[in-house]
C-alpha cells in the first residue's frame, strides 16, 4: 500500500520526541523500578462522583449517537464557564464539544489554514503542535521564545516570523516551561496578529493551574474575539485525561463549519461522557482547586529544594504541572541529561530538545507522582546535576 506524503511527514525528522519516555516503558516493562516524571498525568484518578455520572447516564440509555456539536447542556454549561472568566459573551452556538483538546486543535487548524497555509507556533512548545498542523495540511514555522524572558513570547519575534503566515498557536499557562503570559504579552501577541491578519489559535486547556500571576485569555482583549479560537478541555481540570472531552471556542461561523467537519471525522463525543463532564463543571471551581491543589505543593517543594544550590535554575514556573528546569551549567544537553539520570538513577524526565530548539539545555519535570516520591527524585536530580561538572 502506498500511503499518502502527509501521514507518513506528519514527524518528518523520523522523532516525535518522546525517546526517553519509550525507554522508561521498556526499562519498567524488564523490571526496572523508574520514577516518572515524564508524561502530564494526574497521579489521582476521576473523582467518584464522576464516574457515578457516566455510569447513570450510561444506565439510562444515553448510550446512542449524541449531538455531533455536543449536548445542548455541555455546550451552554461551557459557554457560561467561559463567560464568566473572561467577561466576553458566550452562548452554546460559540461551542463545539471535541474528544479531547488534540481533537480540538485539530479542527482550529482545519478552520484557518488551506493546503500549503503557513502556521506559527511558540517553541517550546507540546509535542504534537508541528504534527498537528501538518496533519491538515499546513507548514509549521516556530517562534522563538527565550528562556532569558521567562520563555514570554516577543512580539518582535512573531512579527519576524509571520511573513505569508496565516494562523499562531500560543498556550498559556504553558507545556512544558510553566510560563503564564503576562497580560502586555498578550497584547503584544495580539497586536502583532492584527498587523499580521493571522487567526490565533489559544490553548488554554491548564487554565485551572495558576500559581503566579493571573490567566487571561487573548480572546477577552479587544478586537480578538472574531479571530480567536480557544481550546480547552476536562482534562487537566477534572482529572479527567481518559475521558476525552474537550472544546473549541469561537466565533459562530467558524463553529458552525467545525461542526460540519465534526460530521465527516469524530461523529461527536459519547452523550454519558459528556452527561459526566456537565456533572463534573457543575461542582464549580472547588473540585477544580482540589485537582490542582498537589501541583500547587509540588511547585513549593521544587522551589525549596533549588534554592539550596545554584546549577539547576528553573524557569519561573507559573503555572501548569511542569517544572522546566535549566542545566546548561552541567554542560550537558537535555538529551545527553535525562538519558543519563535514566540510566544511572532510574528517573525519567523529558529532554528539553522534546519540545523544540528553544528548550535546549533544560529538562521538563511533571511534577505527577506523590509528594515525598517527588521531593526525593528531584534531590537525586540535583544531586547528579552536581556531578556532571568539572
Amino acid at each position: 500500500m502506498k500511503l499518502s506524503h502527509r501521514i507518513t511527514h506528519l514527524t518528518p525528522s523520523g522523532s516525535d520526541g518522546w525517546e526517553v519516555f519509550y525507554k522508561a516503558r521498556r526499562m519498567k516493562a524488564a523490571g526496572h523500578d523508574i520514577t516518572e516524571l515524564t508524561i502530564g498525568e494526574h497521579d489521582i484518578r476521576t473523582a467518584k462522583p464522576i464516574l457515578d455520572a457516566m455510569h447513570a447516564a450510561a444506565l439510562t440509555g444515553h448510550t446512542g449517537y449524541a449531538m455531533v456539536p455536543g449536548t445542548d447542556d455541555l455546550r451552554a454549561a461551557v459557554a457560561d464557564r467561559i463567560a464568566a472568566r473572561t467577561g466576553v459573551p458566550t452562548t452554546p452556538a460559540n461551542i463545539l464539544i471535541t474528544p479531547g483538546g488534540q481533537s480540538a486543535l485539530f479542527a482550529a487548524h482545519h478552520a484557518v489554514l488551506d493546503e500549503g497555509d503557513t502556521a506559527l507556533f511558540i517553541d517550546p512548545y507540546y509535542a504534537t503542535y508541528p504534527g498537528t498542523i501538518r496533519g491538515v495540511g499546513g507548514v509549521p514555522r516556530a517562534v522563538p521564545a527565550h528562556p532569558e524572558a521567562g520563555f514570554q513570547p516577543q512580539a518582535a519575534d512573531i512579527d519576524q516570523h509571520a511573513n505569508d503566515a496565516k494562523s499562531l498557536l500560543i498556550n498559556s499557562p504553558n507545556n512544558p516551561t510553566g510560563a503564564v503570559y503576562s497580560r502586555a504579552t498578550l497584547e503584544g501577541i495580539a497586536a502583532s496578529c492584527q498587523a499580521h491578519d493571522l487567526a490565533l489559535i489559544s490553548d488554554e486547556v491548564y487554565d485551572t493551574q495558576v500559581w503566579d500571576g493571573t490567566h487571561m485569555s487573548p480572546r477577552a482583549l479587544p478586537d480578538m474575539a472574531d479571530r480567536t479560537l480557544v481550546v480547552g478541555s476536562m482534562s487537566k481540570s477534572h482529572a479527567m485525561t481518559g475521558s476525552r472531552v474537550g472544546w473549541v471556542c469561537g466565533p459562530e461561523d467558524a463553529i458552525s463549519h467545525m461542526i460540519n467537519l465534526a460530521t465527516h471525522t469524530t461523529y461527536g463525543v459519547p452523550g454519558y461522557i459528556q452527561d459526566a463532564a456537565l456533572f463534573a463543571l457543575s461542582q464549580g471551581t472547588a473540585l477544580e482547586t482540589e485537582v490542582a491543589a498537589p501541583f500547587k505543593r509540588r511547585r513549593q517543594i521544587t522551589e525549596t529544594l533549588l534554592a539550596t544550590q545554584t546549577l539547576v535554575k528553573a524557569s519561573p514556573t507559573q503555572g501548569a504541572m511542569y517544572a522546566m528546569l535549566d542545566i546548561r551549567g552541567t554542560g550537558l544537553s537535555g538529551q545527553d541529561f535525562a538519558n543519563a539520570l535514566l540510566d544511572q538513577h532510574h528517573i525519567a524526565t523529558m529532554p528539553g530538545e522534546s519540545f523544540g530548539a528553544a528548550g535546549a539545555g533544560h529538562i521538563r519535570v511533571a511534577m505527577t507522582i506523590d509528594d515525598d516520591r517527588y521531593r526525593t527524585a528531584l534531590q537525586t536530580l540535583l544531586t547528579f546535576a552536581a556531578t556532571q561538572t568539572a
